[in-house]
C-alpha cells in the first residue's frame, strides 16, 4: 500500500511535467514567466491530479502542499532560464553559450524530494528516513556499492584521463563533442559494475563489441589510426578498472 500512494504521486507529476504539459505551454511559461496563464494552468493541474488519483478525498493538505512547492520550484526555474537567455544573448560565439540543462534537472530533483516528503506524511514513515541513511553508510553491502559507484564515476576517470593525456595530444578534438568520452565513461563503468552484481557477464562483453563497433572509424589516414588506437586504450583500460572493482565488490559483499 505505501508503494501504491508514491506510485500515484510519482504518476500525478509525470501526467502534469511531461504528458498534459504541451510544448506551447512550455514557450509561453518562458516567455510570460510566472505570471503566464499556463503556469498557473500548469500548476493548479498539479494539485488536482494529485488529489484525484491519491482519491483521499477528505485530505486536501497533500494536494495543495504539492501545489504550493510545485509552484515555487517552477517559478524558481523559469526565472533562472529567463536569466540565462539573457546572458547568451550577449555571447556572440554560438560555442560559448550555455544550455538550461542543469535547470531541468534540479527543477525535477526538487520535485522529487517533495514528491517523497509527501509520501513520509501519508505513510506516516518519517522516522525511517534516519534510520534507512545510517544504514547506507554502516551496512557492509550498502557501504561497499555505494564506494565502488562513486570510485568509479570520480576518481577512476580522473586517473583515465592522466594516463591517456599523452595521447590525447597527438588528437585533434574538433570533431568531438564536447566531455562525449567522459560521460561515455562513466556509464559504461556503471554498465559493469551492475552486469557484475547481477551475475551478468555476458553482457560486458556485448557491451564492449557495441562501443567498439560505434567508436572506430573505417577511415585510413593516419588521424583515423590513431583515433582509434586511442579509443582502445581509453576502453581497455576503462573496462579493465570496472571489472576489477566489480568483482572486488562482489567478492566483499559475499565474505
Amino acid at each position: 500500500m505505501n508503494i501504491v500512494i508514491l506510485m500515484q504521486l510519482l504518476l500525478a507529476h509525470i501526467l502534469t511535467d511531461f504528458v498534459i504539459q504541451t510544448d506551447t505551454w512550455v514557450i509561453k511559461k518562458n516567455r510570460d514567466g510566472c505570471k503566464s496563464a499556463y503556469f498557473w494552468i500548469h500548476i493548479l493541474l498539479s494539485g488536482a491530479l494529485t488529489y484525484v488519483l491519491l482519491m483521499q478525498w477528505m485530505n486536501w493538505k497533500v494536494p495543495l502542499f504539492i501545489l504550493v512547492t510545485h509552484g515555487f520550484i517552477d517559478c524558481w526555474k523559469i526565472n533562472r532560464e529567463q536569466k540565462l537567455s539573457a546572458i547568451n544573448q550577449r555571447i556572440t560565439e554560438k560555442k560559448d553559450k550555455k544550455t538550461g540543462t542543469i535547470y531541468f534537472f534540479l527543477d525535477q530533483l526538487f520535485h522529487v524530494i517533495i514528491i517523497l516528503a509527501a509520501w513520509l506524511y501519508l505513510t506516516n514513515n518519517f522516522n525511517g528516513v534516519t534510520p534507512f541513511l545510517e544504514a547506507l553508510i554502516t551496512e557492509k553491502d550498502n557501504i561497499t556499492i555505494l564506494t565502488a559507484v562513486i570510485l568509479i564515476i570520480w576518481p577512476v576517470g580522473f586517473a583515465i584521463g592522466k594516463i591517456t593525456e599523452p595521447f590525447r595530444k597527438e588528437l585533434s578534438t574538433d570533431d568531438s563533442l564536447s566531455k562525449a568520452g567522459t560521460y561515455i565513461g562513466i556509464f559504461e563503468r556503471l554498465l559493469v559494475l551492475i552486469f557484475i552484481l547481477i551475475g551478468q557477464y555476458a553482457a560486458i562483453g556485448f557491451l564492449i563489441a557495441a562501443k567498439s563497433v560505434l567508436r572506430i572509424s573505417k577511415d585510413n589516414d593516419d588521424h583515423a589510426r590513431k583515433k582509434t588506437e586511442y579509443v582502445l586504450i581509453g576502453t581497455l583500460i576503462s573496462f579493465t578498472i570496472a571489472i576489477s572493482i566489480g568483482l572486488l565488490v562482489e567478492h566483499i559483499i559475499g565474505i
